[in-house]
């Protein structure tokens, strides 16, 4: 395994991540100091999502065509402009869709690079769970100190910000610049898009990654805001700072859960990784009973020590079976696609629940509920996934 490079790519992805997860806090504190109505973080973590389902067709394309470390950069580069929008006082919707374009482009890049930088599916899974450790102490430390630098100083937490993707952008200078596909067209890519994931969704193996990723990333970003109005509502805590550390501690258990997936999930078993989607599920219809502050603690952390098992082990065999299929730009991006649009229906009615004034309880158990029918459906398919192994 060629370590050097891997290390580079961790380390860049930790710093775009960490800024990103600042931003969402920043923008909760502009949000609040504003006086814009709660819901309104719905709507801006929609706008973060659109850009994703929009650009689809077309970063997939991108990816594989170009450098993939030239497109990091430039996701890196589209970022900045939209923290620097923010410091200008756009709106935040505005200013958190132009990092969600950086976002969406950066992402095909990141993880289509892993195949080239690994040489076996045993590699692959490693780094993909490295990948997404560091990714997940980025959301975890990012997430604390966006809403302790927040609280300290709206500006100073931009300007952090701004510096982090800075030196993303830097490192990425130094990622091996390994030749892309110069034969693609960008004018075929929307037209070959739909191809490329009806082939995915027709192979039974990576159509169980893609619903098992899905559902768990709509999962995950319903439950992100429903715990930004359930700690209030149940444990009495209003500051941002803190509220962004309870928020973090999911981050912890899906840090751990990923680090150890290789142990607990073989690769060639992937589909075995449905166990730790119902022990989510199960956590996750806790909450509404939950009153004790250390009881909390224990329960997001065992969340998100399952939904880390649950996902990496799919991230793996779809991005290795992928990179045959359609080539691994393209997976992505079909990947980006389906969990987007998953996340952002989940989001619209979270959006939609809490202008209505529903409980965030309700918000947290029907989302549970969702995640169990698909989860239903994975257990349905692993038989045959277990034949074709």
């Amino acid at each position: 395994m060629k370590m050097k490079p891997l290390q580079t790519l961790n380390l860049t992805q930790f710093l775009s991540a960490f800024a990103d997860n600042m931003i969402l806090f920043i923008t909760l504190a502009i949000i609040k100091q504003n006086a814009f109505p709660d819901y309104y973080i719905g709507v801006v973590q929609a706008s973060f999502l659109v850009a994703f389902v929009l650009l689809a067709p077309f970063v997939g394309a991108v990816a594989d065509k170009n450098s993939k470390s030239r497109v990091l950069l430039v996701g890196n580069a589209i970022k900045s402009i939209g923290i620097i929008a923010m410091f200008f006082h756009v709106d935040p919707a505005v200013s958190y869709g132009i990092v969600g374009i950086g976002a969406a482009v950066y992402s095909p890049a990141k993880y289509g690079i892993l195949p080239a930088l690994t040489h076996s599916d045993h590699e692959l899974l490693r780094a993909n769970a490295r990948m997404e450790g560091y990714t997940i102490m980025a959301i975890l430390l990012g997430s604390v100190c966006g809403g302790i630098l927040a609280k300290i100083s709206l500006s100073g937490s931009m300007i952090a910000c701004l510096a982090l993707y800075l030196l993303s952008l830097q490192l990425t200078l130094q990622m091996p610049k390994m030749q892309g596909d110069p034969s693609i067209r960008y004018g075929k890519a929307a037209r070959t898009f739909l191809a490329d994931m009806s082939a995915l969704l027709k192979d039974r193996a990576t159509r169980f990654s893609l619903v098992g990723t899905g559902s768990f990333w709509m999962t995950s970003s319903v439950v992100r805001l429903a715990i930004i109005a359930w700690v209030p509502a149940h444990l009495g805590i209003e500051s941002i700072d803190q509220i962004s550390m309870l928020v973090a501690v999911t981050g912890v258990g899906i840090m751990v859960g990923a680090l150890m997936t290789p142990k607990l999930v073989p690769a060639r078993r992937y589909y075995n990784s449905f166990i730790f989607g119902i022990l989510m599920i199960i956590c996750m219809m806790l909450f509404p009973l939950i009153t004790n502050l250390y009881t909390t603690i224990g329960l997001l952390l065992l969340v998100g020590f399952s939904g880390g098992v649950f996902i990496v082990p799919m991230n793996a065999v779809l991005q290795d079976r992928g990179q045959v299929m359609v080539g691994a730009g393209k997976t992505i991006a079909v990947q980006n696609f389906l969990e987007n649009a998953m996340m952002l229906a989940g989001v619209g009615l979270y959006t939609q629940i809490s202008k209505d004034g529903l409980s965030p309880d309700l918000s947290i158990t029907g989302i549970a509920c969702i995640l169990a029918g698909f989860v239903v459906y994975l257990i349905v398919q692993r038989e045959r996934l277990k034949l074709s192994v």
